[in-house]
Protein backbone atom coordinates (compact mmCIF):
# COMPACT_ATOMS: atom_id res chain seq x y z
CA UNK A 1 0.00 0.00 0.00
CA UNK A 2 0.74 3.42 -0.88
CA UNK A 3 0.34 6.15 2.40
CA UNK A 4 1.58 9.73 2.25
CA UNK A 5 1.43 11.19 5.31
CA UNK A 6 0.96 15.48 5.85
CA UNK A 7 3.25 15.70 2.93
CA UNK A 8 4.90 19.23 2.53
CA UNK A 9 7.42 19.74 -0.52
CA UNK A 10 8.88 22.72 -2.28
CA UNK A 11 11.32 23.57 -5.05
CA UNK A 12 15.02 22.53 -3.81
CA UNK A 13 16.40 26.15 -5.69
CA UNK A 14 14.01 28.62 -4.88
CA UNK A 15 11.99 26.90 -1.88
CA UNK A 16 8.77 27.71 -3.46
CA UNK A 17 5.83 25.85 -1.62
CA UNK A 18 3.61 23.16 -3.64
CA UNK A 19 2.79 20.59 -1.45
CA UNK A 20 1.15 21.79 1.40
CA UNK A 21 0.25 18.43 3.24
CA UNK A 22 -1.16 15.55 0.92
CA UNK A 23 -2.98 12.86 2.53
CA UNK A 24 -3.32 9.83 0.66
CA UNK A 25 -3.47 5.95 0.61
CA UNK A 26 -3.84 3.65 -2.28
CA UNK A 27 -3.91 0.12 -1.60
CA UNK A 28 -2.32 -2.59 -3.46
CA UNK A 29 -5.06 -3.75 -6.80
CA UNK A 30 -6.58 -0.20 -6.57
CA UNK A 31 -6.14 2.19 -9.51
CA UNK A 32 -6.40 5.88 -8.48
CA UNK A 33 -6.57 8.98 -10.07
CA UNK A 34 -5.01 12.76 -9.24
CA UNK A 35 -7.10 15.53 -11.12
CA UNK A 36 -6.90 19.26 -10.78
CA UNK A 37 -6.30 22.50 -11.87
CA UNK A 38 -2.78 23.64 -14.12
CA UNK A 39 -0.03 24.48 -11.23
CA UNK A 40 -2.03 22.43 -8.51
CA UNK A 41 0.87 20.09 -7.64
CA UNK A 42 -0.20 17.01 -9.65
CA UNK A 43 3.45 16.50 -11.53
CA UNK A 44 5.11 17.75 -8.21
CA UNK A 45 3.45 14.92 -6.15
CA UNK A 46 4.55 12.36 -9.30
CA UNK A 47 8.12 13.27 -8.85
CA UNK A 48 8.22 13.35 -5.22
CA UNK A 49 7.52 10.10 -4.97
CA UNK A 50 9.98 8.92 -7.92
CA UNK A 51 12.79 11.12 -5.57
CA UNK A 52 13.74 13.66 -7.98
CA UNK A 53 15.88 15.90 -6.56
CA UNK A 54 14.55 19.16 -8.17
CA UNK A 55 12.31 18.82 -4.81
CA UNK A 56 12.86 18.92 -1.54
CA UNK A 57 10.53 17.46 1.08
CA UNK A 58 9.74 19.67 4.48
CA UNK A 59 7.30 17.85 6.37
CA UNK A 60 5.39 14.12 6.40
CA UNK A 61 6.76 10.80 4.72
CA UNK A 62 5.79 8.40 1.79
CA UNK A 63 5.40 4.82 3.23
CA UNK A 64 5.39 2.08 0.23
CA UNK A 65 4.44 -1.07 1.99
CA UNK A 66 4.71 0.50 5.32
CA UNK A 67 8.43 1.39 4.84
CA UNK A 68 9.33 5.49 4.45
CA UNK A 69 10.90 5.49 0.64
CA UNK A 70 12.26 9.04 1.40
CA UNK A 71 15.65 9.03 2.07
CA UNK A 72 16.05 6.24 -0.92
CA UNK A 73 17.04 7.56 -4.16
CA UNK A 74 15.29 6.89 -7.37
CA UNK A 75 17.08 3.98 -8.56
CA UNK A 76 16.41 2.47 -4.53
CA UNK A 77 13.14 2.94 -5.53
CA UNK A 78 12.86 1.46 -8.50
CA UNK A 79 14.54 -1.56 -7.06
CA UNK A 80 11.21 -1.30 -4.17
CA UNK A 81 9.12 -1.19 -7.10
CA UNK A 82 8.20 2.80 -7.79
CA UNK A 83 7.60 3.14 -11.38
CA UNK A 84 7.28 6.79 -12.81
CA UNK A 85 6.06 7.47 -16.27
CA UNK A 86 6.75 10.76 -17.71
CA UNK A 87 4.21 13.16 -19.28
CA UNK A 88 7.02 13.86 -22.04
CA UNK A 89 9.09 10.60 -22.41
CA UNK A 90 12.90 11.84 -23.37
CA UNK A 91 14.70 11.36 -26.45
CA UNK A 92 18.00 9.78 -26.04
CA UNK A 93 19.94 9.73 -29.31
CA UNK A 94 22.42 7.44 -29.45
CA UNK A 95 21.00 4.77 -27.09
CA UNK A 96 19.42 2.01 -28.75
CA UNK A 97 15.93 1.16 -26.73
CA UNK A 98 16.78 -2.50 -26.47
CA UNK A 99 20.19 -1.85 -24.73
CA UNK A 100 18.28 0.65 -23.00
CA UNK A 101 15.94 -1.73 -21.80
CA UNK A 102 18.28 -4.67 -20.48
CA UNK A 103 20.27 -2.61 -18.59
CA UNK A 104 17.00 -0.62 -17.02
CA UNK A 105 15.51 -4.51 -16.60
CA UNK A 106 18.97 -5.68 -14.75
CA UNK A 107 19.67 -2.76 -12.57
CA UNK A 108 16.40 -3.55 -10.94
CA UNK A 109 17.25 -7.09 -10.89
CA UNK A 110 20.55 -7.06 -9.48
CA UNK A 111 19.42 -4.46 -6.67
CA UNK A 112 16.22 -7.13 -5.09
CA UNK A 113 19.14 -9.71 -5.62
CA UNK A 114 17.06 -11.54 -8.71
CA UNK A 115 19.69 -13.29 -10.85
CA UNK A 116 20.22 -10.79 -14.49
CA UNK A 117 18.74 -11.78 -17.61
CA UNK A 118 21.34 -13.34 -20.04
CA UNK A 119 20.68 -12.14 -23.33
CA UNK A 120 18.71 -14.83 -24.87
CA UNK A 121 16.65 -15.02 -21.78
CA UNK A 122 16.23 -11.16 -22.01
CA UNK A 123 15.03 -10.93 -25.84
CA UNK A 124 12.64 -13.85 -25.36
CA UNK A 125 10.91 -11.96 -22.33
CA UNK A 126 10.98 -8.56 -24.56
CA UNK A 127 9.57 -9.68 -27.53
CA UNK A 128 6.50 -11.40 -26.21
CA UNK A 129 6.02 -8.46 -23.74
CA UNK A 130 6.18 -5.89 -26.99
CA UNK A 131 3.76 -7.92 -29.10
CA UNK A 132 1.25 -8.47 -26.15
CA UNK A 133 1.41 -4.17 -26.30
CA UNK A 134 1.43 -4.00 -29.92
CA UNK A 135 4.87 -2.37 -30.03
CA UNK A 136 6.24 -3.54 -33.77
CA UNK A 137 10.14 -4.84 -33.82
CA UNK A 138 11.00 -1.72 -35.72
CA UNK A 139 10.53 0.52 -32.79
CA UNK A 140 12.77 -1.56 -30.58
CA UNK A 141 15.97 -1.29 -32.78
CA UNK A 142 15.72 2.67 -33.15
CA UNK A 143 17.11 4.95 -30.89
CA UNK A 144 14.87 5.65 -27.71
CA UNK A 145 12.26 7.56 -28.35
CA UNK A 146 14.17 9.10 -31.54
CA UNK A 147 11.63 9.89 -34.14
CA UNK A 148 8.67 8.24 -32.42
CA UNK A 149 5.44 10.24 -32.08
CA UNK A 150 3.57 10.90 -28.51
CA UNK A 151 1.38 7.48 -28.82
CA UNK A 152 4.39 5.35 -29.75
CA UNK A 153 6.52 6.75 -27.04
CA UNK A 154 3.58 6.70 -24.20
CA UNK A 155 3.71 2.74 -25.08
CA UNK A 156 7.13 2.62 -24.79
CA UNK A 157 6.79 3.70 -21.60
CA UNK A 158 3.98 0.94 -21.07
CA UNK A 159 6.69 -1.70 -22.30
CA UNK A 160 9.30 -0.23 -20.11
CA UNK A 161 6.69 -0.48 -17.24
CA UNK A 162 6.05 -3.97 -18.07
CA UNK A 163 9.63 -5.28 -18.38
CA UNK A 164 10.41 -3.68 -14.73
CA UNK A 165 7.77 -5.45 -13.19
CA UNK A 166 7.06 -2.35 -10.88
CA UNK A 167 4.40 -2.84 -7.91
CA UNK A 168 3.67 1.05 -8.07
CA UNK A 169 3.16 2.76 -11.05
CA UNK A 170 2.51 6.48 -11.11
CA UNK A 171 1.21 8.04 -14.45
CA UNK A 172 1.94 11.12 -14.86
CA UNK A 173 -0.54 12.95 -17.32
CA UNK A 174 0.63 10.03 -20.22
CA UNK A 175 -2.43 11.63 -22.10
CA UNK A 176 -0.83 14.83 -22.81
CA UNK A 177 -0.66 15.73 -26.42
CA UNK A 178 -2.42 12.02 -27.37
CA UNK A 179 -5.50 11.92 -29.74
CA UNK A 180 -8.12 9.66 -28.64
CA UNK A 181 -6.51 6.02 -30.95
CA UNK A 182 -3.56 6.93 -28.86
CA UNK A 183 -5.30 7.35 -25.43
CA UNK A 184 -7.47 4.15 -26.32
CA UNK A 185 -4.17 2.59 -26.88
CA UNK A 186 -2.03 3.42 -23.91
CA UNK A 187 -4.60 3.19 -21.66
CA UNK A 188 -5.06 -0.61 -23.25
CA UNK A 189 -1.59 -1.18 -22.08
CA UNK A 190 -1.99 -0.11 -18.55
CA UNK A 191 -5.27 -1.86 -18.11
CA UNK A 192 -3.30 -4.84 -18.86
CA UNK A 193 -0.85 -4.18 -15.90
CA UNK A 194 -3.58 -4.34 -12.98
CA UNK A 195 -3.18 -6.51 -10.79
CA UNK A 196 -4.10 -7.56 -7.05
CA UNK A 197 -0.31 -7.10 -6.00
CA UNK A 198 0.26 -3.57 -8.23
CA UNK A 199 -1.29 -0.35 -6.86
CA UNK A 200 -1.43 2.50 -9.86
CA UNK A 201 -1.87 6.36 -9.32
CA UNK A 202 -3.26 7.92 -12.95
CA UNK A 203 -2.23 11.69 -12.64
CA UNK A 204 -4.57 13.57 -15.22
CA UNK A 205 -6.20 16.93 -15.96
CA UNK A 206 -9.06 15.47 -18.38
CA UNK A 207 -11.70 13.27 -17.70
CA UNK A 208 -11.42 11.44 -21.06
CA UNK A 209 -8.67 9.18 -19.80
CA UNK A 210 -10.46 7.75 -17.54
CA UNK A 211 -13.43 6.31 -19.89
CA UNK A 212 -10.95 3.77 -20.81
CA UNK A 213 -8.75 3.34 -17.14
CA UNK A 214 -11.37 3.58 -14.93
CA UNK A 215 -9.99 4.50 -11.18
CA UNK A 216 -11.36 3.37 -7.86
CA UNK A 217 -11.34 6.34 -6.60
CA UNK A 218 -10.15 10.39 -8.00
CA UNK A 219 -8.97 12.49 -5.50
CA UNK A 220 -8.86 16.47 -6.40
CA UNK A 221 -6.00 18.16 -5.53
CA UNK A 222 -5.84 22.08 -5.71
CA UNK A 223 -3.43 24.22 -3.60
CA UNK A 224 -1.10 21.20 -3.10
CA UNK A 225 -3.99 19.37 -0.90
CA UNK A 226 -6.61 16.65 -1.62
CA UNK A 227 -9.92 18.54 -1.63
CA UNK A 228 -12.57 16.55 -2.29
CA UNK A 229 -12.38 12.60 -2.70
CA UNK A 230 -15.11 10.43 -4.49
CA UNK A 231 -15.58 7.52 -6.85
CA UNK A 232 -15.17 7.31 -10.40
CA UNK A 233 -18.52 9.49 -10.94
CA UNK A 234 -16.49 12.62 -9.22
CA UNK A 235 -14.62 12.95 -12.82
CA UNK A 236 -18.09 13.00 -14.55
CA UNK A 237 -18.93 15.66 -12.37
CA UNK A 238 -15.64 17.40 -13.01
CA UNK A 239 -16.09 17.38 -16.62
CA UNK A 240 -19.13 19.28 -16.59
CA UNK A 241 -18.32 21.70 -13.64
CA UNK A 242 -14.28 21.99 -13.80
CA UNK A 243 -12.55 23.31 -11.46
CA UNK A 244 -13.80 26.57 -10.43
CA UNK A 245 -14.89 25.80 -7.32
CA UNK A 246 -11.21 24.05 -6.07
CA UNK A 247 -9.57 27.28 -7.89
CA UNK A 248 -11.57 30.00 -4.65
CA UNK A 249 -10.62 27.94 -2.01
CA UNK A 250 -7.78 29.23 0.35
CA UNK A 251 -4.52 27.14 0.26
Amino acid sequence: MLEIKNLHARIADDGTEILKGINLQVPAGEVHAIMGPNGSGKSTLAYVLAGRDDYEVTAGDILWNGESILALGPDDRAAKGVFLAFQYPMEIPGVATMTFLRASVNAVRKKRGVKELTTPEFLKVVRAKAAELGVKDEMLKRPLNVGFSGGEKKRMEILQMSMLEPSLCVLDETDSGLDIDAIQIVAEGANKLRSKDRAMLVITHYQRLLNYIQPDKVHVLAHGRIQKTGGKELALELEKTGYAEFKLKAA
